[in-house]
């Protein structure tokens, strides 16, 4: 590692190699997940994989794909985050130069404060259910509305997002804890509920059912679980991003990968699992698969079961939104303001965006969740292959920290100006074919594939864009290691 002097403009405490703690080990970053997919939009993303078409089965294989997708891909990121040490943000310096790093940050950043405001305010529904029904006098507080939001609905949504806010104050260990906490604190929600379900449906459900209108045929199902599949890794797109956020802090790869394994392909295809079972009782009870959980908790005349449920999904949702939505657009804001923005402050300003955002007129309906993952996925997947493509295939898994804190116009990571001008272009056509991909009506059915189409392109024009060229590993005067010189130079042509 090279002893460069540190640039004010992008050295942070909070972003250095020094600050990650070895702290994450298996277990919590299999909390990490189980808290990350357990909560009410996940839940809803699950049933709106009905709208496929799919049949019960056909859904848990989907979600199953999904999460081996998953798997895969943030094997990636969060063996790199654990290797080099540096949050997100700080990493994708290598490919966008010093200062165009700011461009996925703020990406993530503005995704990330969407998701956050979205989380907060389905776990606040479920709260002010609970009042309701616990003080029956607060009804009149649900009458009318402000901007869209009932008196009750604001002090509920105030409220959490308040309680979210001083935990991520606290700084990441009280992160890690309320994780380790949050992540089995869930399954006891949605198993409750799964109960509470099958009970009324009389303990029986058809997992060959299609809830949808019109059985499709044999290759339209094909398609169908396909699109379901990427469905579901689209929905954890901005996660897997920033996943070196959090495992910069594992003591070994092998600790990621464990956490990955247990977190992914055992607990997330449990997760999607008992969603289908939830999902398929509660079309035996409504005759419509398609009710989100707040609905179907307001439904509950069992003041124990309720309780439990609500505390439950109170305090998952919390855990979820703070690893998933809340902690990367703070790296991100510090990334862009290394000399104005905390921890703290970084923080503060997320929680107010994401109340000026007013999340609860994006949120209306399984359908719409579905349509804006494809969105992110859009911005997500170019930035994804861009970074993975320079860091494996490019530099071979060879960083120079100490260079990612400098702007000297020499720096390893400078490029023009502090800007990677090949990156920006990837990102751009990248960006375009998945945004064609998620917005032409004349291709909808495409919509699922936006974030591997992404991925696929802007990954692929970034190689291109370097073929023949020359990728600097360490800084000039520098031995750079055998392995990386050997894949420095382009193979020559026959």
């Amino acid at each position: 590692m090279s002893t460069i002097e540190r640039s004010a403009a992008l050295y942070n405490p909070e972003l250095a190699p020094e600050s990650a703690t070895n702290t994450w080990k298996t277990l919590n970053l299999f909390n990490w997940w189980m808290a990350g997919w357990h909560s009410m939009a996940g839940y809803t993303m699950a049933i709106g994989l009905f709208a496929f078409g799919l049949n019960g089965w056909q859904a848990i294989i989907a979600f199953i794909a999904g999460a081996i997708i998953l798997y895969w891909a943030n094997n990636l990121t969060g063996v790199a985050g654990q290797r080099e040490k540096v949050p997100f943000p700080v990493f994708a310096r290598a490919a966008f130069g010093v200062f165009g790093a700011n461009i996925p940050a703020i990406l993530r950043a503005i995704v990330a404060v969407f998701w956050y405001g979205i989380q907060t305010y389905l776990a606040s529904a479920a709260v002010m259910i609970l009042v309701m029904k616990v003080a029956p006098g607060t009804t009149g507080l649900a009458e009318g509305t402000f901007l869209g939001l009932s008196s009750l609905g604001w002090i509920c949504f105030l409220l959490l997002s308040a309680l979210q806010w001083a935990v991520l104050l606290s700084g990441l260990e009280t992160v890690r804890r309320l994780t380790d906490f949050a992540g089995p604190t869930i399954w006891v929600a949605v198993l409750a509920l799964a109960v509470w379900m099958l009970y009324r449906a009389g303990w029986t459900i058809d997992l060959s059912a299609v809830t949808t209108a019109e059985v499709p045929s044999g290759a339209r199902q094909v398609l169908g679980i396909a699109s379901a599949a990427f469905i579901v890794a689209a929905y954890m797109a901005g996660p897997s991003l920033n996943f070196a956020d959090f495992t910069r802090n594992a003591p070994s790869e092998s600790s990621v990968r464990r956490g990955n394994a247990l977190g992914l392909l055992i607990n997330a295809s449990l997760f999607g699992i008992v969603s289908v079972v939830i999902a398929l009782a509660a079309a035996e009870v409504y005759g419509d698969a398609t009710h989100d959980l707040v609905h179907l908790v307001a439904d509950i005349d069992n003041v124990t079961v309720l309780l439990v449920t609500i505390i439950a999904v109170a305090i998952a949702t919390a855990g979820v939104n703070i690893i998933c939505n809340f902690v990367a657009p703070v790296y991100d804001l510090i990334n862009i303001r290394p000399g104005l923005f905390t921890f703290r402050r970084a923080g503060t300003l997320v929680a107010v965006l994401a109340v000026v955002v007013t999340p609860w007129n994006l949120f209306s309906s399984p359908v719409i969740v579905n349509q804006l993952i494809g969105g992110i996925g859009a911005f997500m997947g170019p930035l994804f292959g861009i970074i993975t493509v320079d860091y494996y295939l490019l530099r071979r898994k060879h960083l120079d920290t100490e260079s990612l804190f400098t702007d000297r116009p020499d720096g390893l990571y400078f490029y023009r100006g502090g800007y990677n001008p090949r990156a920006i272009v990837a990102l751009a056509i990248g960006g375009v074919v998945a945004l064609l991909l998620t917005f032409v009506s004349a291709w909808a059915d495409a919509v699922p594939f936006a974030w591997p189409a992404g991925i696929l392109v802007g990954g692929l024009a970034y190689w291109l864009l370097h073929t023949g060229r020359t990728v600097r590993i360490v800084p000039d005067g520098q031995e750079q290691p055998a392995a990386a010189a050997t894949a420095e130079a382009p193979a020559p042509t026959r």
